[in-house]
């Protein structure tokens, strides 16, 4: 008698190597998320922010941090730390050069130290081609604001009556001193730039009393922490230095209207990239193992959906924008190949 042969069709056969391929992907997150649960459970996860207390970095690291732990599998502890200290720039070296690789240190400095990368500054003893990236909860526009009491109401009057207004800043690699710098050259503004301050929080103390008259920060975070100074009329916006306004100000003008030349619109493009996109970083030291890091940039994502964040979010006027630790890390890799005719003018600017 012959032999019968048993023949399966082709679309029998695509879908059991589909279910196959399912069964073992799905196999491998359940052993992931067990090895995790063991892993951070009674851990305590600790986030370094490169600011002072009551800006906009430290702000929006409390308002995660009060969610993070319900979306990392094990629920570990959050805690928060404040390492202010060069625009950022210690609490940057500190991750990369102190930090235990082991998934339980997350840094969160002004994203424009990669620029600083790429102009070498000295200090600077990072890698950031080397950090893993977990995320942004938000993407930057930088507006200038200035008070009232220096008689400035538009970008077109300032520059007419040449009134040189003193811009609180923190340090090179921070967006409150680098942009006014290249504003200050690619637009000819009259500004002094006042740098050495720890934080935006207390750059806004100076603003009060007088001691600076203007500042260049995330329209982010004017909107969150300088609610009063907003209301009362005590500051006005004059400039955006994006690439397309913010919703919230479309009167405002874009700084790029004002360039004397081609290159200086390109600086300025090159300066809210770096301040934009990538300037709210949530990074881990290099060698943290692939799988916490997979955890926790899904927690993270997970996280910034979360509906009581939002809607703290919401109260405090704190702008929710995210991005993926994927889309953080093209973006910087992006950044550092800068066209080298264009590094070298910054360079020259921010020196």
């Amino acid at each position: 008698m012959p032999k019968r042969i048993f023949r399966c069709s082709p679309v029998r056969w695509h879908l059991t190597t589909a279910i196959s391929v399912l069964l073992i992907v799905l196999g491998a997150r359940a052993e992931l998320a067990l090895s995790a649960t063991s892993f951070y459970e009674g851990k305590t996860i600790r986030i370094i922010v490169g600011t002072s207390p009551g800006g906009g970095y430290d702000t929006y690291t409390r308002l995660i941090a009060r969610h993070f732990s319900k979306y990392i599998p094990g629920k570990p502890s959050i805690i928060v730390d404040n390492m202010p200290g060069a625009g950022g720039l210690l609490s940057a070296n500190h991750l990369f050069k102190v930090a235990k690789p082991d998934g339980l240190t997350i840094g969160h400095f002004v994203g424009g130290q990669f620029l600083q990368q790429l102009l070498a500054k000295p200090g600077i003893e990072f890698d950031a081609l080397k950090f893993e990236y977990v995320g942004v909860p938000a993407q930057d526009d930088f507006v200038f604001g200035v008070a009232k009491t220096t008689g400035v109401t538009s970008v077109e009057q300032w520059l007419v009556s040449k009134t040189v207004v003193k811009f609180g800043a923190i340090a090179a690699g921070d967006g409150t001193y680098d942009v006014p710098k290249v504003a200050e050259v690619a637009l000819g503004l009259p500004i002094q730039v006042v740098s050495g301050y720890k934080g935006t929080a207390p750059i806004r103390l100076a603003f009060n009393s007088g001691e600076v008259g203007g500042l260049s920060n995330a329209w982010q975070s004017f909107r969150a922490t300088w609610r009063k100074e907003l209301e009362t009329g005590e500051v006005t916006m004059v400039l955006q230095l994006s690439t397309k306004p913010h919703p919230d100000i479309p009167k405002v003008p874009l700084a790029t209207n004002f360039a004397k030349t081609d290159e200086m619109r390109k600086l300025i493009a090159a300066v809210a990239q770096a301040h934009g996109a990538a300037v709210r970083p949530y990074v881990l030291p290099p060698g943290t193992p692939k799988d916490r890091v997979e955890i926790l940039r899904n927690s993270f994502m997970e996280t910034i959906k979360d509906p009581e964040l939002l809607n703290e979010a919401a109260k405090a006027n704190l702008e929710i924008n995210p991005g993926s630790g994927e889309g953080l890390e093209r973006n910087v890799k992006e950044l550092l190949r800068l066209d080298p005719a264009l590094v070298a003018r910054l360079k020259e600017i921010l020196k």
